[in-house]
């Protein structure tokens, strides 16, 4: 579907969510450089960190090493993430993982990519999933290794949910499907929204428990 969309924006053009121009993508090069970028902070308590790292007092409550995010969530980012989510433009998730590419310095040479699963639910409803979609790309754009290794269990949807009920919500919701995939590996969660973190820090869990050696975080967007 991906390729088939790509074929199609050659004659007949997708319009830019930003600036509303004629392009191959959902969000020319111009505007992309436009986005409001979420700057280096710890992801809990958004203090200014070097390198995106959890800050001192944060990492007792979390197996995050750290969290980059991209692009506030918000105007044309929170946009083109909705055409991907809800509208089915999975070509927009190329110009969703362009906007990763200032963050690749920050881990590790042989990080292992691994899509925080959406909910099965979901995942019917589109035919795809928008995490494995984005860390597929991300991974043709860095050269960095990707591996489906977790799984969803259970269908809580957490929106509009507070950090407290996230947390019970999630209790179990995620299992580790390649353990020896992650052994020893520097692990890089990717995902669209970060919220309060609970999701995260759940399947951060899994995978440290799976033994991966580092877990950090590359994430699209985040609310102001």
């Amino acid at each position: 579907m991906l390729l088939l969309e790509k074929i199609i924006g050659l004659y007949a053009p997708h319009r830019c969510v930003a600036c509303s121009g004629e392009t191959n993508s959902l969000l020319c090069e111009s505007c992309r450089e436009t986005l409001p970028r979420v700057p280096s902070r710890c992801y809990r308590c958004r203090k200014a960190s070097r390198g995106y790292t959890t800050c001192s007092a944060c990492k007792k409550r979390s197996p995050l090493q750290r969290v980059c995010v991209a692009v506030h969530y918000a105007d044309e980012a929170k946009e083109l993430l909705h055409r991907v989510k809800y509208e089915r433009a999975q070509a927009g998730a190329a110009d969703m993982a362009n906007l990763f590419t200032p963050l690749i310095k920050h881990l590790p040479a042989d990080a292992l990519l691994v899509p925080i699963p959406t909910a099965t639910s979901r995942v019917r409803q589109r035919g795809y999933d928008q995490a494995a979609l984005l860390a597929s790309q991300l991974a043709k754009l860095s050269g960095l290794s990707v591996a489906e290794a977790l799984a969803r269990q259970g269908q809580a949807h957490q929106v509009g949910a507070s950090r407290r009920e996230r947390i019970r919500h999630l209790e179990g919701a995620f299992r580790v499907t390649r353990p020896a995939a992650l052994a020893g590996r520097h692990v890089v969660l990717v995902d669209d929204v970060l919220t309060t973190g609970a999701t995260a820090e759940t399947a951060a869990h899994a995978v440290k428990a799976a033994g991966a050696k580092t877990v950090s975080a590359l994430i699209y967007s985040q609310p102001d």
